[in-house]
């Protein structure tokens, strides 16, 4: 009796097997489960793919809108001439379906081309494939499979992305190498597809820190004025670099890779103006450039506005949000209370496991222009609010267990944009090249005296290209109270001249076990490579503001 009740359940657990496996292979291909039990099925992920893509081209849109019918289709906010076209406009759109709402008709896209021809007959391994054409030189590889939208291979998001030297650094999203065929009035913009396979990554923030041997190198990049596309260059220097054939934001772009290489740093601190809005009618490329040079080597960085990067299409928040969005990015809004965008500061911690921080970087946001140009003529003042802030967070870590605990100097510098107006005086001591009268708010809003006030050593800025030096600045008493710096102007998009200056980027070398700040710079060179260290000097030595 016992054996028989032991094979009936035996048989009946293998019949439930088979059955379970025979639902999950049916439900593959025709979703006959109910949409509340896919989410804890192993393969499923939820959220939305890509079922569709097309292009519409409008001629007077002003009248028409160009758009497809908003209960099927979401239009990409993106015009493929970049609204140069005299009458036309042109948008990518695509359907797009949660993917427990699937239907059994439904299609998922699986693979996307940018041809003339069909990928069937004209690529290598394609010829059983089945490729839909779009307008625009879109061909679409598309699954009635259920399973297909489980797969990593499947698309779940599309973009726009403009230029040659396109990229697009978010993790799982591809460029694709080959711009809409869109006719010769949209062969200048080369508007392309970027798409993003499988589920979104989650993204963490890099967390700096001093390396084992107690230093830390801070990059600063200050003044890129990036474009959409290659952009134009303004005072190459030298001239004749490349036979005189410049291209703006490739040239720019390899000299800072080529100095991350060289350099190896720990933190990119980004000073303003990386995009230069005139030319920039799509800022998301434009970001995306020089984000991609430091997420491909894996270097954190921080990012502050000049007063050219709002001037394309992205605003100062959306800019932002865009950038602190990004892998390696630690760049952030900072609280709404306060005047500007991206007022917030960066804790680089002590080496090891360590939880306290050795170093505090406070970045402000200087703004653009003057709101009051009768009385305060050319550029913005950080605001009062931007000066509470700062003093109050400064105190607060001060007497945070992470900052009081810490067992070596802690040491503060800040990063900004506009220059100070003390930045004007003559008499202090410098090294470095002034070239141009230092552009400074008229008005003196009284931000380098908190900096002294809690005890900030260096404050370095950018948005005068041609300027790249260091001042000292004193105290009443005349001892040393805080270092200016400019970083000194990098991008070929950006002006130059003032005597055939030469674009360069600026460093810190922070040694922890002294409590030292050493500062240098390298220059674009002739042949490529970088000359020998410029100006390079200790500004701060055991945790004090030293003099030259």
């Amino acid at each position: 009796m016992t054996r028989r009740i032991v094979r009936t359940v035996l048989q009946l657990g293998a019949l439930s097997i088979f059955a379970l496996i025979g639902l999950v292979v049916l439900d593959n291909r025709y979703r006959v489960l109910p949409s509340s039990i896919h989410q804890y099925l192993p393969l499923h992920h939820p959220g939305l793919v890509i079922t569709d893509i097309t292009v519409t081209t409008c001629a007077l849109s002003l009248l028409s809108g160009c758009k497809l019918d908003s209960t099927k289709w979401q239009r990409i906010e993106k015009d493929l001439y970049l609204n140069k076209a005299w009458i036309s406009t042109a948008y990518v759109h695509i359907q797009r379906k949660k993917e427990e709402d699937l239907q059994p008709v439904d299609k998922v896209v699986l693979d996307v081309r940018i041809s003339r021809l069909d990928p069937a007959t004209s690529e290598k391994g394609e010829a059983d494939g089945v490729w839909e054409s779009r307008p625009a030189g879109i061909w679409l590889k598309r699954s009635a499979m259920r399973h297909a939208s489980d797969s990593q291979k499947s698309i779940t998001a599309v973009d726009v992305l403009f230029g040659a030297d396109a990229v697009d650094p978010r993790l799982g999203w591809e460029v694709k190498d080959t711009p809409l065929l869109l006719g010769s009035g949209g062969e200048v913009q080369e508007a392309r597809l970027s798409v993003r396979r499988g589920r979104a990554p989650k993204i963490d923030k890099p967390v700096p820190r001093i390396r084992k041997d107690g230093k830390f190198k801070i990059m600063q990049v200050a003044d890129l004025h990036l474009s959409t596309g290659m952009g134009k260059c303004r005072d190459p220097e030298p001239p004749g670099y490349n036979g005189g054939k410049c291209d703006a934001d490739p040239r720019t772009l390899d000299f800072v890779g080529l100095m991350a290489d060289q350099e190896k740093p720990d933190l990119v601190v980004l000073t303003g103006d990386q995009v230069n809005g005139e030319t920039a009618p799509d800022a998301q490329s434009a970001v995306f450039k020089f984000a991609e040079l430091f997420v491909k080597r894996k270097i954190p960085f921080a990012t502050v506005f000049g007063n050219h990067d709002d001037e394309g299409s992205l605003s100062r928040d959306a800019m932002m949000s865009l950038t602190a969005s990004l892998p390696y990015s630690l760049s952030e809004a900072g609280p709404s209370g306060v005047d500007g965008v991206g007022n917030y500061y960066v804790e680089v911690l002590a080496r090891g496991s360590s939880h306290h921080s050795a170093l505090t970087l406070y970045m402000l946001d200087t703004h653009g222009y003057s709101p009051d140009e009768k009385l305060y003529r050319g550029y913005d003042w950080i605001k009062k609010s931007q000066i509470d802030w700062f003093q109050a967070e400064a105190q607060r870590l001060k007497h945070a267990a992470s900052h009081k605990e810490y067992t070596h100097l802690h040491m503060d510098l800040s990063f900004i944009h506009i220059p100070l107006p003390e930045y004007r005086k003559p008499d202090n001591a410098r090294l470095g090249a002034w070239k141009e009268p230092p552009t400074a708010p008229a008005f003196n809003s009284g931000f380098r005296n908190a900096l002294v006030d809690q005890a900030v050593l260096v404050v370095s800025c950018g948005h005068d290209h041609v300027n790249e030096y260091c001042s000292l600045d004193l105290t009443p008493a005349g001892q040393p109270a805080l270092w200016m710096c400019y970083g000194g102007g990098v991008g070929f998009g950006g002006y130059g001249g003032y005597g055939g200056y030469q674009r360069r980027v600026r460093f810190f070398d922070i040694d922890t076990n002294e409590a030292r700040i050493t500062t240098y710079k390298l220059m674009w060179g002739d042949h490529d490579v970088a000359h020998h260290r410029i100006d390079e000097q200790v500004l701060v030595d055991g945790g004090q503001v030293v003099a030259p």
